[in-house]
């Protein structure tokens, strides 16, 4: 029995990764952590029994208090609680499928209480890849991918170890705007955005996918956990979503990683590794398919990911400034604040004005987060 943590419980991956639980019969809940949901969370607090519980507001955790007093779940609230679910004793490994920057000081101290992690939390390594990559190997922990594109990568690594990568094929679906311009974005709407051709994912990176900042994302992310410059990675738009990413070796092979568009995999390669179990569900027709076709990514029209790859490649504190800067603009336009093109003018005018920071420590990331947020809301 593999005892487990979940960080994003009610989230997508986290109800996904709970659907795997509730599936194989050998997974052990120990802690599930929320932000705001604690309907959801109250059924998953009855259904897994765990030890503990947290909600982001002590004002939350009350409610919910009163609501699972007739359990022996303990609920906690803020940071400390979630830093108690990521360090729980027996827990083995920690699901950290939270959103936001939020995520990453639980992650540093799951990682010094020697957990595995199943990394669903970009914001982790886009600004803290130099220092979490480091405490990973200082402490023996393994950094297991659960975004499908980074799984893919990982996959298509294993059995080569030593053999050096000559280059990442990260591919993209091109969300629900591949084929237009700018132009044709002007009056683009929330419910627009929010329609995914492939994949059913949460609210914001649904909308991070429709401007191609996630991919941009995925882009520095990839460097960390592969060790390999920010050059290296090229995106590949494959709109069928079925090619999920590629390794291209020095000897020019390619690997890669088929499969239907289904986040379970990813989740339950990185539960479960290096075993693959099964897992039900739709499999590849390949006489239905027919064809993969491929396309370069428009980085004119979709420049969120052109910013990436600056930021990418002048590291520091800039990529917290893009990940930033991009969050708080997502929430406005989730909000109807602002229009879907600015959210990518307002992360170019933060990262034009921020003096970057060479080796940030935790505190001057959050600092330079904060910054961020203040420069965006100097705007209104």
């Amino acid at each position: 029995m593999k005892k487990i943590a979940i960080l994003g419980s009610t989230g997508s991956i986290g109800t996904q990764t709970l659907e795997i639980v509730r599936e194989k019969q050998d997974l052990e809940v120990l802690g599930l952590a929320a932000g705001s949901n604690i309907q959801l969370l109250e059924q998953q607090i009855r259904e897994f029994s765990p030890k503990m519980a947290a909600v982001w507001s002590e004002e939350k955790a009350m409610e919910l208090r009163t609501k699972v007093a007739d359990t022996d779940t303990e609920v906690v609230s803020g940071m400390d609680g979630l830093i108690r679910i990521a360090t729980l004793s027996d827990a083995e490994i920690l699901v950290t499928a939270i959103v936001g920057m939020i995520g990453i000081r639980p992650t540093i101290e799951a990682i010094k209480a020697g957990k595995d992690i199943a990394l669903a939390n970009k914001e982790t390594l886009v600004t803290a890849g130099h220092l979490i990559m480091p405490l990973a190997a200082e402490h023996q922990v393994k950094i297991l991918p659960v975004d499908s594109e980074h799984s893919a990568i990982f996959q298509a690594l294993q059995g080569n170890t030593g053999n050096p990568v000559h280059k990442i094929l990260l591919t993209a679906s091109g969300g629900p705007f591949r084929g237009k311009k700018q132009e044709d974005l002007l009056d683009v709407q929330v419910e627009d955005a929010l329609r995914h051709p492939n994949w059913s994912m949460g609210r914001k990176i649904t909308i991070d996918s429709s401007t191609m900042v996630n991919k941009g994302l995925e882009v520095i992310e990839a460097k960390w956990l592969f060790d390999v410059e920010v050059d290296q990675v090229e995106v590949v738009i494959q709109p069928q979503s079925i090619i999920h990413s590629m390794v291209e070796y020095e000897d020019g092979a390619v690997l890669a990683q088929l499969g239907t568009p289904d986040m379970k995999l990813p989740i339950q390669y990185a539960l479960y590794y290096p075993q693959r179990r099964y897992l039900p569900g739709d499999r590849l027709d390949f006489w239905k398919l027919r064809s993969i076709t491929f396309e370069k990514p428009d980085m004119d029209t979709f420049y969120g990911l052109k910013l990436a790859y600056i930021a990418g490649r002048r590291g520091g504190s800039l990529p917290t400034v893009f990940n930033a800067a991009n969050e708080l603009a997502v929430q406005q336009f989730l909000n109807r604040q602002i229009t879907f093109l600015e959210i990518t003018e307002i992360i170019e005018d933060c990262i034009r004005a921020h003096k970057v920071i060479e080796h940030p420590t935790l505190e001057q990331i959050l600092e330079t987060e904060k910054e961020t947020y203040d420069r965006i809301n100097s705007r209104r």
